[in-house]
């Protein structure tokens, strides 16, 4: 690591993906936390059971089309089903988003973590697993993210967000001397607004299908 950085700009190395919740109740599913080396990772991915990612930059995409759908125009962008369950929150990593937008995160996540597929074909996508929540770099959106929705999904054991976040940290190898930046200061006042919201809206995951 290169000492000398400002403290905004230090980063050291961790792994790919870390475990934040091995039973994330009440979906009983474990929650992980990377970034874009994690979550391009499909070996890795399979490896640990991943079924869904949640990305949260709006400057980081991955292409999970495996293969072309033969419908697609060879003149246009690839499409096709995709090697997993994929969803995008296009969050900046500083100021210049929607306050709205992390609250819009945290009901994307809970509609992942819930959401039942209907039995067609053009589903394919079918299986049900573990959760990675990424960003780039996997140390400011994602955990900002994944410490909301600990606190309001397992209230018990996560009281308040102060401490779902020190847990995220602790979990995803993030040392105090980064905490200035990760996340970043906005964000994280950005989920304790939307923590409020969450308080007057609640949630309800739809029923299964019978």
């Amino acid at each position: 690591m290169n000492t000398n950085v400002s403290p905004e700009s230090l980063h050291y190395d961790r792994p790919d993906i870390s475990l934040i919740e091995e039973r994330l109740e009440p979906y009983s599913v474990a929650l992980y936390v990377g970034g874009r080396e994690g979550a391009s990772n499909l070996d890795l991915l399979r490896k640990h059971g991943i079924t869904t990612v949640v990305n949260c930059a709006v400057n980081f995409d991955i292409n999970l089309v495996q293969e072309t759908d033969p419908d697609s125009d060879p003149a246009n962008l690839p499409w096709g089903h995709g090697a997993v369950r994929y969803y995008k929150l296009g969050l900046v990593d500083g100021p210049g988003n929607a306050e709205t937008m992390m609250l819009a995160g945290y009901y994307l996540l809970r509609g992942a973590l819930s959401q039942v597929l209907p039995e067609r074909a053009s589903y394919p996508t079918r299986e049900r697993g573990n959760v990675l929540v990424n960003c780039r770099g996997g140390r400011s959106r994602s955990v900002a993210l994944v410490a909301l929705l600990l606190h309001h999904a397992m209230p018990d054991k996560y009281p308040s967000y102060d401490a779902a976040l020190a847990h995220v940290r602790e979990a995803r190898e993030l040392r105090p001397d980064e905490w200035n930046s990760a996340p970043k200061p906005m964000l994280v006042n950005a989920a304790k607004k939307a923590s409020e919201w969450i308080d007057r809206i609640g949630h309800e995951d739809p029923a299964a299908p019978r």
